[in-house]
């Protein structure tokens, strides 16, 4: 990515794709520096591929049938992305753990958005675990990806109120309406190089990022 020309991102998911549909109109209505050359599922039945479709963006499908299949897959989605040459990849809800050889492939230029405020809750149910834990609060984080799962330094997060009465439905509602403001955020910081991976950390502005940023969406008390 030469300076001052527009960031190319591939944008990778496994469904509905929420937060892909929220990154795209983002590069559309020029929020992100950026043009989103392609929209890969993992999934044919992926209610995503149709969302980018109707949003102009071109889509490709690699799917793994078995479980014995992943050095395959891995190869042929690595081709999929080479051919496109992005200077960024998001992972959007994008539901397959991806090996550390493929990580290190695009490592620096590959994000995920993680449904908590991590480290807390790594892995999956994420919302149900933090109401079975009393928590006072929850949100999503954005961070670099790397081989160590929802490891990679985290570059923002949002913070939501966890409510009396609330259900994992309402607060997963809740917390990723936030989704989809921070992770075009990361990603517009990332395509005006505010936000660079060097010596392997996030860095924003020049300097190394030692805690994440915070948005905080709670309302005041």
């Amino acid at each position: 990515m030469s300076a001052g020309a527009q960031l190319k991102l591939a944008i990778l998911i496994s469904g509905r794709g929420s937060n892909m549909s929220a990154i795209v109109r983002a590069c559309l209505d020029g929020r992100i520096a950026a043009r989103t050359a392609i929209v890969i599922s993992d999934r044919a039945d992926a209610g995503g591929l149709a969302s980018a479709a109707d949003l102009g963006i071109p889509t490709a499908l690699v799917a793994r049938s078995t479980a014995r299949d992943a050095a395959a897959f891995e190869a042929a989605l690595a081709a999929t992305l080479e051919a496109q040459q992005p200077d960024a990849i998001a992972l959007a809800g994008f539901m397959r753990i991806l090996s550390a050889g493929f990580v290190a492939r695009f490592l620096g230029r590959m994000f995920n958005i993680h449904p908590s405020l991590l480290p807390a809750y790594r892995g999956l149910h994420t919302h149900r675990r933090a109401l079975a834990a009393h928590e006072t609060h929850h949100g999503a984080s954005v961070h670099f990806v790397t081989a160590e799962l929802d490891g990679g330094p985290v570059v923002l997060q949002s913070r939501v109120a966890i409510e009396a009465g609330d259900t994992v439905a309402a607060l997963s509602a809740r917390v990723q309406t936030t989704e989809h403001i921070i992770y075009p955020q990361v990603l517009a910081w990332f395509a005006q190089r505010r936000l660079a991976w060097r010596d392997g950390a996030a860095w924003l502005d020049g300097r190394p990022l030692v805690t994440p940023v915070v948005e905080d969406f709670r309302a005041p008390a």
